[in-house]
Parts: C-alpha cells; sequence; structure tokens
C-alpha cells in the first residue's frame, strides 16, 4: 500500500520539478521478469528510475536508510519503502548473496529488479567494467536485461550532497537483451563474461560515458 501511495504521488511532484528528459520508454517490458541495469553516477538513480519507470523497479537500499530513529529516520524508512526498496547490509557477506536471493524472488514474481553493473557509483564520471552478477540473475532466470544510460544525475545529487539539486537529465532505455538459448553449452563462467560486456557496451552507447577498462571499488564507509 505505501509503494502504491508513494508511486502515485512522487512520479508526477518529481517530474514537475526537475522535467527529465525520457527517451526509449516504449522499451520497458510492461509486463513479466525484467532486469533493468543503469550506470551509477549518484544516490540520486535509485530515486530518478523508480519515479520514470512506468513499472514497479525493487531495488536493495543499505540497511542504514531503514533503521533510524527520529523523524529524520522516520522519513528516510518512509521514503525508501515507498521507493519499493528492500533493505540489505552491503558490507556483511552472507548478505550480498541472500541479495542474489531476493532478485531472483522478486523476477520469479514478475517483478522489474533494478541493478547496477559496476557496483558502485562512477566518482569521475567514467563507466566502469561490469561485475557478472547482473548476468548470472539473467542467465538464471531466463530474465530479459534492460539496459539504461543515465546522464545528469552526478549533476542532480553529488556525491556527497544530501540534498538535491536543479539539473538536467536524462533518461535513455535501450533495447531488451534477451538471453534465450544464446549461451547454451557455453562454459558458465564465460557466458557471464560475455552477456555483462555485451550488456555494458549498451550502457556506454546510451549514456556516452568514456569506458574506464577496470572494475570500479566501492569506497569504504567511514
Amino acid at each position: 500500500m505505501l509503494y502504491e501511495v508513494g508511486h502515485a504521488v512522487l512520479p508526477p511532484v518529481a517530474k514537475a520539478i526537475w522535467r527529465p528528459t525520457v527517451e526509449g520508454l516504449d522499451n520497458i517490458p510492461a509486463t513479466g521478469p525484467v532486469l533493468v541495469a543503469a550506470n551509477h553516477l549518484s544516490f540520486a538513480d535509485s530515486v530518478v528510475l523508480p519515479m520514470i519507470v512506468p513499472r514497479k523497479v525493487v531495488f536493495l537500499a543499505k540497511e542504514d536508510y531503514f533503521t533510524g530513529t527520529g523523524i529524520k529516520g522516520t522519513i528516510s524508512r518512509v521514503w525508501f519503502e515507498s521507493l519499493g526498496c528492500i533493505p540489505v547490509d552491503r558490507d556483511n557477506t552472507a548478505s550480498a548473496i541472500a541479495s542474489l536471493d531476493i532478485a531472483l524472488e522478486v523476477l520469479a514474481r514478475g517483478d522489474a529488479f533494478g541493478i547496477y553493473p559496476e557496483g558502485a557509483r562512477s566518482r569521475d564520471g567514467r563507466l566502469y567494467r561490469g561485475r557478472t552478477g547482473v548476468a548470472q540473475l539473467a542467465l538464471t532466470s531466463g530474465a530479459p536485461i534492460l539496459p539504461v544510460g543515465l546522464i545528469g544525475t552526478d549533476k542532480l545529487q553529488p556525491i556527497g550532497a544530501s540534498m538535491p539539486r536543479l539539473a538536467k537529465v536524462t533518461v535513455r532505455f535501450g533495447t531488451p537483451i534477451r538471453v534465450g538459448d544464446r549461451f547454451a553449452g557455453m562454459p558458465p563462467g564465460k557466458a557471464r563474461r560475455e552477456l555483462t560486456d555485451e550488456l555494458m557496451t549498451a550502457i556506454q552507447a546510451l549514456s556516452g560515458q568514456e569506458p574506464a577498462g577496470v572494475y570500479n571499488e566501492r569506497t569504504p564507509a567511514t
């Protein structure tokens, strides 16, 4: 119920304020499981995408956002629950592994699951090499992967900023990548790598970012 209310109210307000440019909206499958895979420039990415995509997109969010106290903690919890986010302890190995099971459960329900193949926000604007978890999910579930290019969200809420700003944002949805039987008989590791590289090439074409050619490492929490 909280998601339905939040999604009915928040997207129209946000669109009226920021007026994002959206391209390729008709590429989003209207029904059925789908992995929404985007580049990652800002904390705001997980707010922008659920507001633009016309169907529910489930994201994992830091457990801290759901456990705060006082008015600020309550606002944070309600906000992320209204966006359909699921809490996860990203610093706990067991929880990180369990997050893959959560994603498969979401896909099995026929819902959309949002994921950032880079694994962490890009601090320099470049597009980092994709990690293969997204490919594992696609190969296991059979769900198509929808590549997304986000542009300008790093200006909407720069790293370190506590509040969003007025900025020009563009969201581009590419053609879904369908697994089918293209990787049948291929060694699993090779299949995951090839599918991930195909996805990152599609995201780069949409975002226009310079490829970094290396993996991005998440900055330790302070």
